[in-house]
C-alpha cells in the first residue's frame, strides 16, 4: 500500500516540508510516483521514515543519520551509547540548574528586607550578573565554604548589610588611593588593604586562609563579573585587579611562604570566590526589586 506525502505527513507528526527536505537531502526518497508525478511512500520509506525519526529525536545531525541508514561500516551502536553518555550529563546539568533556581526563589522569598530606596542606598553600584551566580552555583554547590557563606549571607539583617557594604566601600577608596597614589602592590600599605580584604571574608562570611584568599585574587583577574562585585565597572582603573592579586600574593606569602609552583598548587576542589557570589546574591535580590529606570 502507497501513501501520499499529506498522508505521511499527518500520521508521521511531521510537515510536507519537512518530508521534502529529507528528499532532496537524499535522506529519505519516495520509491514511487502517482501518474501525476506526486510523491507515494511505500511500507519501507515509512519503515526508514521511522528510523529517521528516532535518530532527530536523540538530537542526531542529518549528516549523521545519513551515514548511519546508509553506510554499512558505520558504528550505529557506538553512536548511540554516546549519545546517550551526552544525555545524561544534559540530564545532570538540568538538574544542577533546578537546584539553582530553587535556591535563587528562596533568596527572593528570604532576602534582605528593604525597599527600593533602602537596596538601592546599601549596596550603591554593585550589581550581580546572573550567569556569574550560576555558574559559581554549578561548580561550588558542594562546597562547604560555598555553604557556609551563602548561609551567612542569608542571616544579614539589614543593619548587617549596611555596616557590611559601608566597610567594602571604606575599603575600596583605600584601594583606589593607594592604586592611584602609586603603592607598589606588594608594599607596606598594599598589605594591609590585602589583609584587611580577607580580614573582611572572614568577618562576613566564612574563614579565609591565605591559600583560599589567592584563589579569589586570581578569580578577580580571570573573571571580569567577580572583579565588578568588589570595585564597580566605573570606578575601575587598567590594572586595578592585577594590582590586588598581585598584593594579595605578597600577603599570603608573609604569612604562609611562598607560594607552590602552579602545578603543584593547582586544587580541583578549591573554594570558590565566596565574598563575591555572597554579595552579588543579596545585591541581585534587591536590584530585582528595584524599579526599571533604577537598575
Amino acid at each position: 500500500m502507497s501513501y501520499t506525502v499529506g498522508q505521511v505527513a499527518g500520521f508521521a507528526g511531521v510537515t510536507v516540508r519537512t518530508l521534502h527536505h529529507y528528499d532532496r537531502a537524499g535522506l529519505l526518497t519516495p520509491g514511487e510516483r502517482s501518474n501525476g508525478g506526486y510523491r507515494l511512500y511505500g511500507e519501507a520509506d515509512l519503515a526508514r521514515l521511522q528510523q529517521i525519526l528516532f535518530y532527530r529525536e536523540l538530537g542526531f545531525t542529518l549528516d549523521e543519520i545519513v551515514e548511519i541508514l546508509t553506510d554499512p561500516q558505520a558504528d550505529a551502536l557506538a553512536r548511540l551509547r554516546a549519545r546517550r553518555q551526552a544525555l545524561r550529563e544534559q540530564i545532570d546539568r538540568l538538574e544542577r540548574l533546578v537546584e539553582v533556581a530553587e535556591r535563587a526563589m528562596e533568596v527572593q522569598q528570604t532576602g534582605v528586607p528593604l525597599d527600593p530606596r533602602e537596596r538601592f542606598e546599601v549596596f550603591g553600584e554593585i550589581t550581580f550578573d546572573l550567569s556569574y551566580a550560576t555558574d559559581a552555583e554549578l561548580k561550588w554547590q558542594g562546597s562547604a565554604g560555598h555553604r557556609a557563606a551563602m548561609k551567612s549571607a542569608a542571616e544579614h539583617t539589614k543593619e548587617d548589610w549596611a555596616d557590611l557594604m559601608g566597610e567594602a566601600t571604606r575599603w575600596r577608596e583605600d584601594l583606589l588611593a593607594a592604586f592611584d597614589a602609586g603603592e607598589p602592590a606588594a608594599g607596606e600599605r598594599a598589605l594591609e588593604l590585602a589583609e584587611a580584604h580577607r580580614q573582611h571574608i572572614a568577618r562576613w562570611f566564612t574563614p579565609c586562609p591565605p591559600d583560599m584568599h589567592r584563589r579569589i585574587a586570581d578569580d578577580f583577574v580571570d573573571d571580569a563579573r567577580a572583579f565588578a562585585l568588589v570595585v564597580p565597572p566605573s570606578q575601575q582603573r587598567p590594572g586595578l585587579a592585577t594590582y590586588l592579586r598581585t598584593a594579595v600574593r605578597a600577603n599570603a606569602e608573609s604569612r604562609t611562604g611562598p607560594q607552590a609552583r602552579p602545578e603543584e598548587d593547582a586544587n580541583p576542589h578549591a573554594e570558590p570566590e565566596v565574598e563575591s557570589r555572597a554579595v552579588g546574591a543579596a545585591a541581585e535580590s534587591s536590584r530585582s526589586s528595584l524599579p526599571e529606570g533604577v537598575r
